[in-house]
């Protein structure tokens, strides 16, 4: 199994806001806009992967500007890290308003996939090589956030999340 960059999952997805899309308040809805960058941050999965993979988590997502109707929004996804049968990926949601030429980040956000063999098993997955800077701090935080991930789903106590505790600890104490 070959080793892959970011760049190898790179993927953009662009939508248009129509009315159907939006509230009352003609806001994209939250549930929509999560639709669509789990459809996003899956094709960058399965391009890392070349395996159909399933979602396992999403991390907090925080609304930070709202997006209207009418607006393009366009979805950016790459894998940040491989693990054994899972990938993280990243990513980052920008609207447009194309009349106004404006264009302001609104959401960011990591989603973990999970990839599986035609029987439905898990199966292990590409390692992840960072290339640029942006990869490698992205790259080495993401193993902090699957501690943080287990901690949270019940799968690891704290004491053995080594990493964060060095957050937190510094590097003696963490280990």
């Amino acid at each position: 199994m070959n080793a892959k960059t970011p760049k190898e999952s790179h993927t953009i997805m662009n939508e248009l806001v129509l009315p159907n899309d939006t509230n009352t308040l003609n806001n994209l809805m939250g549930g929509r806009l999560l639709h669509w960058m789990d459809i996003a941050a899956a094709i960058a999965a399965q391009k890392h992967c070349n395996r159909i993979v399933v979602t396992a988590s999403v991390d907090n997502v925080s609304f930070k500007h709202s997006i209207k109707l009418g607006d393009v929004v366009t979805i950016e996804a790459k894998v940040s890290r491989a693990f054994n049968t899972s990938v993280e990926v990243r990513l980052d949601v920008w609207a447009e308003n194309i009349p106004s030429g404006t264009r302001i980040k609104s959401n960011e956000a990591y989603y973990t996939f999970v990839a599986l063999d035609h029987n439905n098993h898990t199966v292990p997955v590409p390692e992840l090589i960072p290339e640029s800077i942006e990869d490698m701090v992205l790259f080495e935080g993401a193993l902090r956030r699957r501690q943080l991930r287990l901690i949270l789903a019940g799968k690891m106590k704290p004491d053995d999340a080594t990493e964060l505790k060095a957050l937190f600890f510094g590097e003696e104490e963490g280990k």
